[in-house]
């Protein structure tokens, strides 16, 4: 169905000329040090930097300096409201706005106020955010904490100029209900226990290690008008529908290909909008699938990081529109074609600038290195299932094992090199050698040579070491990056915390921490592999290993509350038990409530859309049928396709009435858990049974007659 495309308003087409100077625009939206030091006096400014270095409760005198030198700046630059800024465990973030206004004073005027107890404190309803039982309807109160450590943003639309305070959202008995607090946790226990790592090494001046993470957004781009006919789209984020386009991704010739106008400025506008806000937008490029596209930041603190992604994922969705266009972030919108992830680059450094996932030039002699490498692996190795969980969701079932993804089996990938320096180490205790990376050699004379890494890379990797990092790549588009780098750096400090237990009370510390090495590799150098996580061999090989292979998120979701779980996070104080049992009921319902809202699009659209126009194609095609017969001429071709769609019609039929019969029944159960497995089991079986006829009559009725865009209008034509 052949729609206009929207063209760039006269007013776009300016813009797209303008030379934006990047010094000037960065961060201009941000309350950032600069900022803070420029307004605050400077006994404030030293005491902020002192609370984000070391922690500390702030005084309602200093918070009520920081307050009122914010709310200026934020006025100057045209500000109205202030809201905290949190991230329930929806996934996505939350805010109610609060005018400045306060009362007039004697002569009518308006006075613009913001206090440091409004700085510091916020009361959200904590009932009407999901809790897993932690909070009852009829216990609202809940807190949101401004966190230090993240800086306030103005956010500017057509509700107005908004001041966002980053906070900490828990329950009025002090639970965590929200992302970030027990991500803050987790930095914190990874630092108190690496630091114990690093002055075994003789480095004093460190006072914290610091996780650092850059996460690659991968997206769709699908044009909205088309997009606002598929009902789909709307209520699941992903076609429920849809028969593929006669190309896909066979060629390869979307990946890295040239950007279209449309989209290069919908990118040009994205990138302008984040770095306004501080967000290191760095690069963007198509991804593999036709109307997928990528965006990459530079690494920050992870917690800084984690705010970031969030505001990306708003910014794609607020600037798409803009264009014309709608951004889907769901890990599989289109059937048959690559979904979308979120590779999660994890890197641990000190606050002096010792990067300790850096291997140097010979990582085999470079002890602190290794060390860490062991405590990463042992990590891994026994909390593979927390892991796996960490990057489980609705949408990510999809791709996680479909030979698009990592597979869902945990695995680490650490190139030659360093597999080899692991071998050496198993089998003598010593790493005499290392590989080396050799130069590049193209056979062109122009085009020079040069040192090539000594490792090739592994896209079939769960969890891969790429240089200087290690590459989470198992999360979803959609996801907070905040639970999986929670995770990780919980079982990392665990990692830390029993090696250091040991080194510290080594008499010879060289001996205790080479045996120590070779200790851990040999125990957990199952978790290693390196070959093609795509093939069924690896499947195999993995059970003979022991490594869990857990494939969906309603498996996933009990992992949380075993007893490894419970002691590692109630250990370091990231977790409660209950808060632990509260993350595991939300996970089944979440994965229940959503299933169900696709059940229900699928009902509707099918039964008020697919089955009612191709009722008039089967009376269309019969009135051939009659016509052609009256003309004297046998109607073959007309009646056995009138056979055809009516047996697919009938299908399809028969396949909608059980899926309303299974959701129904699934809708009436009281446990959560059973409810989950019974979706996954049974409603998502009925969900397809109801596809495949549906799309297959796609293929051969009149596109005229089809009710909605198909897969290659939405993803050729934006």
């Amino acid at each position: 169905m052949g729609l206009p495309r929207i063209d760039f308003s006269r007013e776009e087409d300016e813009r797209m000329g303008e030379v934006v100077k990047v010094e000037e625009i960065f961060a201009s939206k941000v309350f950032t040090f600069g900022k803070m030091k420029e307004r605050l006096p400077r006994s404030i400014y030293k005491e902020v930097q002192r609370l984000m270095d070391e922690g500390g409760e702030l005084s309602l005198a200093t918070a009520d300096v920081i307050a009122k030198a914010m709310k200026d700046w934020a006025v100057e630059n045209g500000a109205t409201h202030y809201s905290h800024w949190f991230q329930p465990l929806t996934g996505i973030t939350a805010e109610k706005h609060d005018a400045f206004v306060t009362h007039p004073d004697t002569d009518g005027r308006m006075i613009m106020e913001f206090s440091g107890k409004e700085l510091i404190k916020g009361e959200p309803d904590a009932s009407s955010f999901p809790s897993g039982g932690l909070r009852a309807t009829f216990e609202a109160r809940g807190y949101t904490a401004w966190d230090i450590t993240s800086p306030a943003f103005l956010k500017e639309d057509a509700t107005g100029v908004i001041l966002c305070i980053p906070t900490a959202f828990c329950s009025y008995t002090g639970e965590a209900l929200d992302k970030k607090t027990p991500l803050l946790r987790s930095m914190e226990a990874l630092s108190q226990q690496a630091i114990r790592i690093v002055r075994l090494f003789g480095n004093t001046a460190a006072t914290k290690v610091i996780p650092s993470v850059g996460p690659e957004q991968e997206y769709f781009l699908v044009d909205r008008e088309r997009y606002l006919q598929r009902d789909d789209l709307i209520f699941a984020g992903r076609t429920l529908f849809g028969a593929p386009a006669p190309k896909g991704q066979e060629l390869e010739d979307h990946y890295f290909g040239t950007i279209r106008e449309r989209v290069g400025a919908y990118m040009k506008n994205l990138n302008e909008e984040l770095w306004k806000l501080g967000v290191t937008a760095k690069t963007q490029h198509n991804e593999v699938a036709p109307a997928q596209h990528e965006l990459a930041p530079v690494y920050e603190t992870a917690n800084i990081a984690v705010d970031h992604n969030q505001l990306v994922m708003e910014t794609m969705k607020k600037v798409a529109g803009r264009h014309g266009l709608t951004c889907l972030l769901h890990e599989k919108p289109f059937a048959g074609v690559n979904g979308s992830g979120k590779h999660n680059n994890w890197s641990l450094g000190t606050d002096n600038g010792v990067n300790l996932l850096d291997p140097g030039d010979t990582p085999n002699a470079n002890i602190q290195f290794l060390l860490v490498l062991a405590c990463i692996l042992k990590a891994v190795d026994t909390h593979a299932d927390l892991l796996r969980q960490s990057a489980s969701d609705v949408g990510n079932d999809h791709r996680l094992g479909a030979d698009e993804a990592p597979p869902a089996i945990i695995s680490v990938f650490l190139g030659e090199q360093l597999e080899d320096v692991v071998k050496q180490l198993v089998e003598t205790g010593e790493a005499a050698r290392c590989l080396e990376g050799g130069r590049l050699e193209t056979g062109v004379s122009t085009i020079p040579e040069f040192e090539k890494d000594a490792t090739d890379r592994n896209r079939t990797s769960p969890f891969a070491f790429t240089g200087n990092k290690f590459e989470f790549r198992m999360v979803g588009s959609s996801d907070s990056v905040a639970s999986p780098n929670t995770t990780l750096n919980a079982i990392v400090a665990e990692a830390f915390c029993e090696a250091a237990d040991v080194l510290e009370k080594a008499e010879d510390f060289e001996l205790a921490v080479h045996d120590l090495i070779k200790e851990y590799m040999t125990r957990h150098q199952r978790i290693i592999f390196n070959g093609d996580g795509y093939s069924r061999e690896w499947v195999a090989e993995a059970a003979r290993r022991g490594l869990p292979n857990i494939k969906s998120t309603v498996e996933a979701a009990c992992t949380l509350t075993t007893e490894k779980a419970v002691r590692l996070f109630e250990k370091f104080g990231i977790f409660t038990k209950v808060e632990l049992e509260s993350r595991e009921e939300i996970m089944y319902e979440t994965y229940a409530k959503t299933i169900q809202i696709e059940a229900n699009t699928m009902i509707d659209m099918a039964g008020r859309k697919y089955i009612p126009a191709i009722v008039r194609y089967t009376k269309s095609l019969a009135e051939t049928v009659l016509a052609v017969r009256e003309a004297g001429v046998e109607p073959v071709v007309q009646r056995e396709l009138l056979t055809q769609v009516n047996e697919k019609l009938t299908e399809a039929k028969a396949a909608l009435s059980r899926l309303e019969a299974v959701s129904g029944e699934a809708a009436d159960m009281k446990n959560a858990r059973e409810q989950a497995f019974f979706y996954m089991e049974t409603v998502r079986e009925a969900m397809d049974a109801l596809r495949a006829p549906v799309d297959e009559l796609e293929r051969i009725v009149d596109r005229d007659v089809w009710p909605v865009p198909s897969y290659g209008e939405l993803t050729f034509e934006v």
